[in-house]
Parts: C-alpha cells; sequence; structure tokens
C-alpha cells in the first residue's frame, strides 16, 4: 500500500484512546468539543460526522465491523452497517452474550501488568472478527461492482493489534527470534508524568526480558494477521475492478508503545502512542511510493473526504483539509501544528500536546512539569528538554 500510495510520517491522533480517537475521526472535532472523553462516553447523536456529510452530498456510506459506537445510535450518519460492533455497550446494561474471552482474564484487554504477563501465541475471537470484517467488506465490494455507480465511502472497522497480545501460532513463532529487546529506563531517568504513567498501571518494575520478547512477538504478529485481512481487501479491489478509481486509507485509532520507554499501550504522547500510521493510495492522483511530513490529524480526514467529495463541510470542525497534500501540492493555509488530549483516567491527570514544527510538548494537570522533545533532533524521545532553560522561549510559546 505504501510503494503504491503516500506515507504520512507525521500523523496524530486527537487522543490516544480508543473512543475519544474515534469520535473524533468521525467528527472531526476534539474531545474537548464531543465531550467523548473515554472508553464509556456516547457521542451526541447531534453531532455531525463526516458520514452525515457525504451522504448529504449524494455518496453512499456503510461502516462494517468495529467504530467502537456507545449507547444506541450504532449508525452515526452511516446509510448501512452490514457487520456490528465487537460488543456495542449501551451504558448501564449489562453485557449480552458470552463471556469476552474464556481462556485467558478480561483484564488482559486493557492497561493492566497481565494483559503482557499473559501473552503468546492462540487464538482470539478478536482475530476471529477481523476475519469477518475483511470477508464481509468484500462482500459489499463485490455487490457495489455489479450495482449501482453512486459514489460510495467504506470504514472496514479491525480490532488489531489490540491487547491481549495474543497471535495466530505460526506469526508469533516467525516473530519470536526476530524482535528486538527495548532499552528499559531507570524510573530516575524519566520525566516525572511517565513515571507516574508507569506507576498507575503496574508496570513501574520492568519485565522480565522474556516476557517482553514474547508480547512483542505477538504483537508483531496480530500486526501481520491484520496486514492479511487488508491485503484481502486489496485483491478484492484489484478482482472488482474498483482499484482504480477509489481512494483507499489505512489509518488507526492510536498506536501501541510495545515495551518502548518501559510503558506499554497507549494513552500517553510518546511517538508510538499518539503517532499514528497513515498511508493514502489513489491511482493517478497520489504520487506512488510518496511520503509527506505534513502535520496533521486524524480529524483531517473526514474534512479531507468531504472536500473530494464535494460534500457539505462540517460547521465547527477542528480539522483541515489534506486534499492538497494528497495531490503533492502545498497548501499555505494548512496551520503546521496539531493537538491531542486525554481526560483523566487510571490515576492519570488530564493532559494536553501539542506538536509544532520539530519540536513537541505535553502538559499534565498536574504538579509534574512540561514535557519538551525536539523530534529533529531526538526522533526517539530520550532528551526531554520540559526544564531546559536553553528552549524556555519555546516552552513558554507552546504552553
Amino acid at each position: 500500500l505504501a510503494s503504491e500510495g503516500m506515507r504520512f510520517d507525521d500523523a496524530y491522533t486527537a487522543s490516544p484512546v480508543c473512543t475519544p480517537s474515534r469520535m473524533a475521526f468521525m467528527s472531526c472535532r476534539r474531545p474537548s468539543a464531543t465531550q467523548v472523553w473515554s472508553n464509556s462516553h456516547v457521542l451526541h447523536s447531534g453531532t455531525p460526522t463526516w458520514a452525515h456529510a457525504l451522504g448529504a452530498g449524494g455518496v453512499d456510506t456503510a461502516l462494517i465491523g468495529r467504530m467502537h459506537f456507545n449507547g444506541p445510535d450504532q449508525r452515526h450518519g452511516f446509510a448501512e452497517r452490514p457487520l456490528g460492533e465487537y460488543g456495542a455497550i449501551h451504558p448501564g446494561a449489562p453485557r449480552q452474550g458470552a463471556p469476552l474471552f474464556s481462556a485467558v482474564p478480561q483484564s488482559t484487554t486493557g492497561q493492566s501488568r497481565v494483559a503482557v504477563e499473559i501473552a503468546g501465541a492462540g487464538t482470539t475471537s478478536y482475530q476471529a472478527l477481523d476475519e469477518q470484517v475483511s470477508e464481509a467488506t468484500c462482500n459489499w465490494l463485490r455487490q457495489r461492482a455489479t450495482g449501482a455507480q453512486k459514489p460510495f465511502a467504506a470504514v472496514a472497522g479491525f480490532l488489531l493489534p489490540h491487547c491481549p497480545f495474543v497471535a495466530p501460532k505460526d506469526l508469533f513463532d516467525y516473530y519470536y527470534d526476530k524482535v528486538d529487546i527495548p532499552e528499559q529506563p531507570s524510573a530516575e531517568s524519566q520525566p516525572p508524568a511517565v513515571v507516574n504513567f508507569r506507576r498507575n498501571r503496574g508496570i513501574l518494575e520492568p519485565l522480565p526480558e522474556e516476557r517482553v520478547r514474547v508480547a512483542r512477538a505477538a504483537y508483531y504478529g496480530m500486526c501481520e494477521h491484520l496486514d492479511r485481512q487488508i491485503g484481502h481487501i486489496l485483491d478484492c479491489l484489484d478482482d472488482t475492478g474498483l482499484a482504480e478509481d477509489t481512494l483507499v486509507i489505512y489509518v488507526s485509532d492510536h498506536g501501541e508503545m510495545a515495551g518502548e520507554h518501559g510503558c506499554w499501550w497507549k494513552s500517553n504522547y510518546y511517538e508510538g502512542s499518539v503517532g499514528v500510521p497513515m498511508i493514502a493510495r489513489w491511482p493517478g492522483e497520489v504520487a506512488a511510493g510518496s511520503a509527506s511530513r505534513e502535520i496533521c490529524n486524524l480529524m483531517d480526514i473526514g474534512v479531507t473526504l468531504a472536500d473530494l467529495a464535494d460534500a457539505p463541510q462540517l460547521p465547527q470542525a477542528d480539522g483541515q483539509s489534506l486534499a492538497k497534500t494528497l495531490r503533492g501540492e502545498s497548501d499555505p493555509s494548512r496551520p503546521g501544528q496539531t493537538f491531542s488530549e486525554l481526560g483523566p483516567a487510571g490515576g492519570d491527570a488530564p493532559s494536553r500536546m501539542i506538536r509544532r514544527d520539530r519540536w513537541k510538548l505535553t502538559k499534565y494537570g498536574d504538579d509534574t512539569p512540561p514535557m519538551l522533545f525536539d523530534l529533529e533532533a531526538d526522533p526517539g524521545e530520550w532528551n526531554d528538554l520540559g526544564r531546559d532553560p536553553t528552549v524556555a522561549g519555546v516552552r513558554e510559546d507552546l504552553l
């Protein structure tokens, strides 16, 4: 996909946690605007999404699989939903159906030490759902190829890669000897806010190297399992003849630390968590094998889609179009900066991040000092300049 399209190397999520990120993606608005701060919060049905906008512009829309919509509204503007959620949660109601997992604790799905300690080869219902998503997406595309010729916009929503760190055995075995073991820094060498993050999740004491290797091998295996599902969809686009005039965007709701900086999961502002993979392929429009350093955000995608479809733009959108960037044109209207935020959760204070040019600053709403990184000189984010007097002007401006 990257060899045939454009890779965005400076793409970020509006919030490095599932539901707030996805609702920001759909509404093109930041969490502080929608008030969706946690995985149990509900996006108000009166909040327009880019699915509403494209529908108003004459585009057929479909959501296939995961979006983490909470509450009774499971569409939020999508005209079709051929395959629903893994678990559609209505706050206040008990979870329906069978247990989430039968062989591993449900706690392995969250940000707790056990999620890393119980890892390895195996089969999960997450894998099964993703396979259903790719098949349902291909079935929908085949129907489109033989039916009406109206433009369409479909989302294939996957679960993996996600903890528990469990991968198909062939992929786990393949990666076990190939993964590297990240440096495990001491708490004394890290910014106080990162120490708090690790302490609140029970990972301040480093995990044994073997546990790290097993969990990382499983994580890489899950990534390749997802890659197989995406390959299935791309093959289907080729087989149906839709590939040549279809814009494909691959993106994630957040990243995964996978042991880097002694951290796992998401919910922080290191690049591994708040940075997201993003690739766009559009034959004849997007240059093959290209890369962009445009600082952008998931909130930009819906605005871009409405722009390209000549559909009504969303009111009060915080995102900005990437249409010119996709076509390799300069766009002086782009802000050159982006923003991410988290509400209080898991013992963490509320927090915000800004990325501008080479700089990234994070501040938590407690007594910990800000964190500041020069991503050009220090892409690994090892040298925190949050208290460095030589960059006081940059720090104060970003604050």
